[in-house]
C-alpha cells in the first residue's frame, strides 16, 4: 500500500528557512507528478509547487524565487526548500503524488495520494 509521509515543518521567524520532505513508501513505485499544496487557516488548499517526472517545475506566484521543489527518485522523496519565509506562508503543507505501483500479483495500480500534512508557522 502506498503512503506519503511529510516532515520538516515547524515554527520559524520571518526570513528563516525550512525544508519539507515527502517520502513515498511501498514496493515498486514510480512517482510521476508531485505537488506541494498548503491550506492556511480559513482558506482553500492551494498549489504551491509541482514537479513532473522529468523535473519540470511550476510555482505559485507568491513563492517564486523563494521556494524550490526537487525530487530524489532513488529515495522516493520530494523536497520543498522554503527560504525567506513570511508570516503569510503559515499553513499546513501537504504532499500530493501521482504514483504507479504493482501489487503482489504484478498488477499495475495507478493512484493519486495525499500525505497527512505538516504544519509550518512563521512568526513576524
Amino acid at each position: 500500500q502506498v503512503q506519503l509521509v511529510e516532515s520538516g515543518g515547524g515554527l520559524v521567524q520571518a526570513g528563516e528557512s525550512l525544508r519539507l520532505s515527502c517520502v513515498a513508501s511501498g514496493s515498486r513505485l514510480r512517482i510521476n507528478a508531485v505537488g506541494w499544496y498548503r491550506r492556511a487557516p480559513g482558506k482553500e488548499r492551494d498549489l504551491v509547487a509541482e514537479i513532473t517526472i522529468d523535473g519540470t517545475t511550476n510555482y505559485a506566484d507568491s513563492v517564486k524565487g523563494r521556494f524550490t521543489i526537487s525530487r530524489d527518485n532513488a529515495k522516493n522523496t520530494i523536497y520543498l526548500q522554503m527560504n525567506s519565509l513570511k508570516p503569510e506562508d503559515t499553513a499546513v503543507y501537504y504532499c500530493h503524488a501521482d504514483i504507479n505501483s504493482w501489487d503482489m500479483y504484478d498488477t499495475p495500480v495507478a493512484g493519486k495520494y495525499w500525505g497527512q500534512g505538516t504544519q509550518v508557522t512563521v512568526s513576524p
